[in-house]
């Protein structure tokens, strides 16, 4: 039989050399990976991919083992030894994990940029999330749900360990979110008791065995260092605060800054005497002019100067929570926020007594700043 026109003037080099690239591609395919690095990588980029890019898979979260005949496959046990678990003034080099919580109403595109900015190894950060129902919680969700999906399927130097997303079961105190409705002083107990459930619920959900450090951080903190983390737990502190401030236009329009958070704060017996004259659930409040504790507040005693010693620190009785960086055995520990009132204080104010209570110190770096964004 006579060969196809095309075979015939074909020249046999040819065809011999396409013989050979068959094989070798055969084999290629085929072969068992030679070398243990690509396996390891294959095999964590298998791990840690997402089924779906909100919600990474952790190990607490893994899906449970396949029926065998029809039986249920027992869960595993698993030991976690909290001995060594490690808190270190050295995070990076000791790998620990840091869970970074936050209570959301509203979703500024700032502070979703500034966390992306971090240094911190994104794969040792898991990020959580409380939103409050409503029409306001419902619009921060899909705004978050974005951003998250958009940066869990991109590099994944950027991806972070993972993301957890609650939506609150009770209703927000204030219905609106705007800065002055938040910081009315009639608002202030019902208002501060509802951020109390939120931060414990947060707090109880997702912090694990694992967890190393918990770092506070509001929604509307749009500027930080990029080595916030680093820079907080080199001081090896139980808890630690940077000083709050706000970027604005002054009267001359050019950009200047204030102090913006007034809950890091030293005792006075001023305040002390105001609190043993209060009722049982009278709560006291800082930054309002009549109500005058004389508290030395970190955010007036900040050195604002350009060469400024940004370690410089002080302990301290109350915290804010706008930064706030808590090793993680103090929340073992039973240090939370108190939705009621705590020593006449609650909130990050009243969490900051009770891990005193508990015999954990309070620090604050008065010429460290963040930024909060202004309305």
């Amino acid at each position: 039989m006579a060969l196809p026109r095309s075979i015939r003037r074909t020249n046999p080099i040819t065809l011999v050399l396409a013989g050979l690239l068959s094989i070798g591609f055969l084999v290629f395919l085929l072969s068992p990976p030679s070398n243990a690095a690509a396996v390891s990588t294959a095999k964590r980029k298998y791990d840690s991919a997402a089924e779906h890019p909100l919600s990474p898979p952790t190990a607490p979260f893994k899906k449970p083992a396949a029926a065998a005949k029809g039986q249920r496959v027992p869960p595993p046990v698993v030991h976690y030894k909290m001995n060594n678990l490690t808190i270190t003034n050295h995070p990076i080099e000791n790998q620990e994990n840091v869970l970074i919580l936050t209570p959301l109403a509203r979703f500024y595109q700032g502070y979703w940029d500034n966390l992306l900015t971090l240094t911190y190894p994104h794969s040792l950060i898991a990020l959580g999330f409380i939103i409050p129902k409503g029409r306001e919680g419902n619009a921060a969700t899909a705004s978050l749900q974005a951003a998250i999906a958009q940066t869990q399927s991109g590099p994944e130097d950027k991806r972070f360990a993972s993301i957890t997303i609650l939506r609150q079961d009770f209703d927000p105190p204030i219905m609106s979110q705007d800065e002055s409705e938040r910081h009315k002083k009639e608002n202030q107990k019902k208002r501060r008791a509802a951020m109390s459930r939120a931060r414990n619920s947060l707090l109880f959900t997702t912090i694990g065995p694992y967890t190393s450090w918990v770092l506070w951080l509001d929604a509307d903190i749009v500027e930080t260092p990029a080595t916030l983390i680093q820079d907080l737990a080199s001081h090896d502190k139980p808890v630690i605060v940077p000083n709050c401030f706000q970027r604005f236009k002054n009267d001359k329009g050019k950009w200047d800054q204030r102090p913006y958070d007034y809950n890091s704060w030293q005792d006075s017996e001023v305040a002390a005497d105001l609190a043993k004259k209060m009722a049982p659930d009278d709560i006291i409040l800082e930054g309002y002019k009549d109500m005058v504790t004389f508290r030395q507040l970190m955010a007036m005693s900040a050195d604002q100067s350009p060469e400024r010693d940004r370690r410089e620190i002080r302990s301290l009785d109350g915290v804010g929570g706008t930064a706030l960086l808590v090793k993680a055995e103090v929340h073992r520990d039973g240090a939370m926020f108190p939705p009621f009132p705590f020593y006449h204080l609650m909130e990050t104010e009243g969490f900051a007594k009770m891990a005193k209570r508990l015999g954990w110190s309070c620090w604050g770096l008065p010429n460290y700043f963040v930024y909060h964004f202004n309305e």
